[in-house]
């Protein structure tokens, strides 16, 4: 008599075997993937905080165990990056928001469980304690002031594209979005000359939001200086009221020391840009979602 129980064992094996083999099969196409990167993230330069923070990943996770970061400069990475994605190679570099390499490429941050990279941040504006009682239009404006990440990347790639020219792209940007300015100054007085100083730290995002608030406040007759500074002199010319108001700070954690160092002396209105990050970045192709997808070096 034919057994039925024999042709369960016979089914439930051969399952058993096809699942295994799609396992293995998946598990191979990961540490090719690995393989073929050659274990190596791309990074950018040897000095930079992004850089050192990479080698933590590269410490704490078992994934990236005798993984290796390549370092030279954001430009060089930038350019491995296209290239790798013309031809649908795979690469993983190290990458920050906002940037218009997220506007420019398909390309996806890995999933960071460890928290190696930390939370997501925003960017705050911050003005001088008594700003409100001396410019309340400014004040106004200040508080107001607000981007969408994708929409701000855009931007950024504008910029790219014009060779960074912040000035000519935030005019550009201003007379396209004439409403969402108009929301930002309605019912401001305007003003005849008054002075208003604004600090900024030199990096991209940063000099084109400040760059459009310049331009908004001159609109409404504002006389605006803009003065590039390093972070912890942001903090201390808003502090001391040397400056006015500064639309550059990333909290709670790249700035977070030097918030905390002046905490009190200044008044936060809030984020302008929210969904700031930094991390590690893939094109979307790649079959793979975390930091852990990764396989260690043999």
């Amino acid at each position: 008599m034919f057994s039925w129980k024999k042709i369960g064992v016979i089914t439930s094996l051969s399952l058993s075997l096809v699942v295994a083999g799609c396992g293995q099969e998946e598990s191979n196409e990961t540490t090719n993937v690995s393989e073929d990167l050659e274990y190596t993230i791309t990074g950018i330069e040897p000095g930079a905080g992004q850089t050192e923070t990479n080698e933590t990943a590269i410490a704490e996770y078992e994934s990236l165990a005798g993984w290796e970061q390549e370092t030279s400069s954001a430009a060089a990475m930038l350019t491995a990056l296209g290239d790798a994605i013309d031809n649908e190679e795979p690469i993983v570099v190290a990458a920050w928001s906002p940037h218009y390499m997220f506007a420019k490429y398909d390309i996806k941050y890995l999933e960071d469980p460890n928290l190696v990279f930390g939370e997501a941040e925003h960017i705050t504006t911050i003005v001088r304690n008594g700003l409100e009682e001396d410019m309340p239009g400014a004040y106004t404006i200040l508080d107001r002031l607000y981007w969408e990440l994708p929409v701000l990347e855009e931007a950024l790639l504008d910029a790219q594209e014009m060779d960074f020219d912040f000035e000519t792209v935030a005019q550009e940007w201003v007379d396209e979005n004439s409403e969402i300015v108009a929301e930002w100054t309605e019912g401001v007085e305007p003003v005849d000359g008054e002075s208003i100083d604004l600090v900024l730290t030199p990096w991209d995002a940063e000099s084109f939001t400040t760059n459009v608030a310049k331009i908004v406040f001159e609109q409404q007759g504002y006389d605006v200086n803009l003065t590039p500074v390093d972070p912890s002199i942001m903090f201390e010319a808003i502090a001391s009221g040397d400056s006015d108001a500064s639309l550059s700070p990333w909290m709670p954690a790249t700035h977070g020391a030097f918030y905390e160092e002046y905490e009190g002396q200044f008044v936060d209105l809030g984020a302008n840009v929210e969904g700031a990050r930094i991390g590690l970045a893939v094109p979307s192709y790649m079959d793979i979602e975390s930091i852990e997808d990764l396989e260690p070096a043999e």
